[in-house]
């Protein structure tokens, strides 16, 4: 194969990355906007409507371990191809209207998203080892770009139709491009190369578990604290800026500026940490932007929240890449890294999506989103703790 051609297909390997990432976030992020029409015309609580974003973030944590097996039963390539055509036909059911339909669909979305992520990184480690930084920000660029998408254009499409289910089901579009993408970078089978059954063994014999790791509990719970901050914000923003007299257009725009500034640090704050790998001083910017985004935020003064929602796409956009990072820093070879992505996942999105019906629960008892910012405050000061205690990469 000549360097012409190997240059191609990396390319298109590269491309698949981002276009399959960027379906693995609309599906849950469409939901914000969309929050309280929900609630309204199905007649729901609020610990009920929230249960749309916590079911498949809990999903992604208790079925990230099924990213391995699959892996070893049918590999990457013909996994992937599963996945992006499940998530898209999920996503297109959401045009039925009912709260069981919208439920179904969040606990699938969940589990295909679980088996996706884990393989992406592995994908990452195996074919960029030397540029994994790099490919990170990729994938979580795929993602953040998603995210802005879903977030600011629902509210759009709902007012252009007067339908949330349109609004919702939309998204499978973007499965439609995930899937050519992927079709592209395997048609001349460039796929992930496969180890061999007895590498394999021979690796896993050698490597130990991630779950007898102390560093990797803490990357547990580092991924867990993000998560939940990320999915409570993009929950619970939009509600909290209606509350404080925003319209829902007013509402979805200010997600989009928060999720434009998080695009910019998902693809840049890779690259620059491939230039200063100083990762204890990124992380404690990143919380202490958090914070203070909170704090603006629980002003309910709107021009402060405009300002708040640029500090907060700091943290949305730079925590998430650098905890994807971290299995990829502390592991040797694709499967390693699997194993502690698929651990730190697995818990990490159970935490992530416990967090955010709390908050809903909380609110239904005391309709008071003070206490939204008080525990939103306690995930930032939980992460400032933690990230003494991950500290830089080991060298």
């Amino acid at each position: 194969m000549s360097e012409q051609t190997q240059t191609q297909n990396r390319l298109l390997i590269i491309f698949a990355i981002f276009a399959l990432s960027m379906n693995m976030r609309p599906a849950i992020t469409s939901i914000g906007p969309m929050l309280e029409t929900i609630r309204e015309q199905l007649t729901l609580s609020n610990a009920q409507v929230s249960l749309l974003t916590a079911v498949p973030v809990i999903c992604m944590g208790i079925f990230a371990t099924l990213a391995p097996v699959f892996h070893r039963r049918i590999g990457l390539k013909k996994t992937m191809y599963l996945m992006i055509i499940l998530l898209g036909v999920t996503t297109a059911f959401r045009s039925i209207s009912g709260f069981a339909i919208l439920i179904g669909t969040a606990f699938l979305v969940g589990i295909i998203i679980a088996i996706m992520g884990p393989l992406i990184s592995a994908m990452i480690k195996q074919n960029f080892p030397d540029r994994a930084a790099s490919l990170i920000g990729v994938y979580s660029f795929g993602m953040g770009v998603g995210s802005a998408v879903s977030a600011g254009l629902t509210a759009v499409f709902f007012e252009w139709s007067n339908s949330y289910r349109f609004a919702l089901s939309i998204w499978a579009v973007l499965a439609v491009i995930g899937l050519l993408s992927w079709f592209l970078a395997m048609k001349d089978q460039v796929v992930v190369q496969e180890q061999s059954q007895a590498i394999v063994k021979a690796e896993r014999k050698k490597a130990s578990s991630p779950w007898k790791s102390n560093k990797a509990w803490l990357f547990l719970l580092f991924f867990g604290l993000q998560s939940s901050a990320f999915f409570s914000i993009i929950t619970w923003l939009a509600p909290i800026a209606i509350s404080s007299g925003m319209t829902l257009l007013e509402a979805g725009t200010l997600l989009s500026v928060m999720t434009t500034v998080q695009i910019f640090l998902n693809i840049g704050l890779p690259l620059l940490m491939e230039r200063f790998p100083a990762r204890k001083t990124w992380l404690l910017f990143m919380v202490l932007s958090g914070i203070v985004s909170i704090v603006l935020f629980w002003t309910g003064i709107h021009a402060l929240m405009w300002v708040g929602a640029v500090f907060m796409g700091i943290p949305l956009g730079g925590l998430f890449p650098i905890a994807l990072l971290l299995p990829l820093d502390e592991t040797d070879t694709a499967d390693e890294t699997n194993a502690w992505t698929a651990m730190m996942q697995t818990g990490g999105f159970i935490i992530g999506g416990l967090l955010p019906l709390i908050i809903a629960l909380v609110y239904d008892w005391t309709a008071n989103h003070h206490y939204t910012f008080g525990i939103m405050l306690m995930l930032y000061m939980g992460m400032f703790i933690l990230t003494f205690l991950i500290g830089d990469k080991k060298t």
